[in-house]
């Protein structure tokens, strides 16, 4: 299984339903390339439901913060496409490729990315991205199998998304950078064009 670069995906970490097709559409039309909506918002499925219906059919929305099967399924029933997680669960990610979706399992150690990449996955979500460092995103590129995507997510910023990028990141997540519960969606998209000038691009 191939994925596409995972580029930016915007964690929208406490949308509601309400605002949730608003919002993804702002980060959307800013360039960003997938939005996650973690699992503790208010009615992720909703959300995720609402925002998968606004958009056409290859438009990657994702659920986040999803820890077992039966999360993989419910997002999959409710129209996600990627499946984040804080942390690294076989069997997550082995039902994740069974259902042919995306993997993002959170890695804070290479040994818990290669037992992610060992499950099935193709790409790691390096987590917390403040604390591996661009340093240690290298570090762990030089013993991972080539073509493993580097995603990381905590702390990535306006200040140092460019870093993240030149290290050779396939995509990072950004969450209260872009977006915190009652923003509005013309503040996110002011937001979003700041990152996405930031990034390069397709990988």
């Amino acid at each position: 299984m191939t994925y596409p670069s995972a580029g930016l995906v915007a964690i929208l970490r406490g949308v509601t339903p309400a605002e949730a097709v608003d919002i993804a559409e702002a980060v959307f039309e800013a360039g960003f390339d997938a939005v996650e909506v973690p699992y503790n918002s208010p009615d992720p499925l909703e959300s995720i439901r609402r925002i998968r219906a606004a958009g056409p059919s290859d438009r990657r929305v994702g659920a986040g913060t999803v820890l077992t099967p039966d999360d993989v399924r419910r997002a999959a029933d409710a129209g996600a496409s990627l499946i984040v997680s804080p942390n690294t669960r076989a069997d997550v990610v082995a039902e994740t490729v069974r259902l042919g979706l995306e993997s993002y399992p959170g890695a804070a150690t290479p040994t818990e990315a290669f037992v992610a990449l060992d499950a099935g996955a193709r790409a790691v979500k390096l987590f917390p991205g403040s604390t591996i460092g661009v340093s240690g995103m290298r570090a762990w590129a030089s013993v991972l199998p080539p073509g493993t995507g580097l995603v990381p997510v905590g702390g990535v910023d306006a200040g140092n998304l460019a870093e993240w990028a030149r290290a050779g990141a396939a995509g990072a997540g950004i969450g209260t950078a872009l977006y915190r519960p009652g923003d509005t969606p013309d503040t996110v998209a002011h937001r979003a064009a700041t990152l996405t000038a930031l990034w390069p691009g397709p990988r």
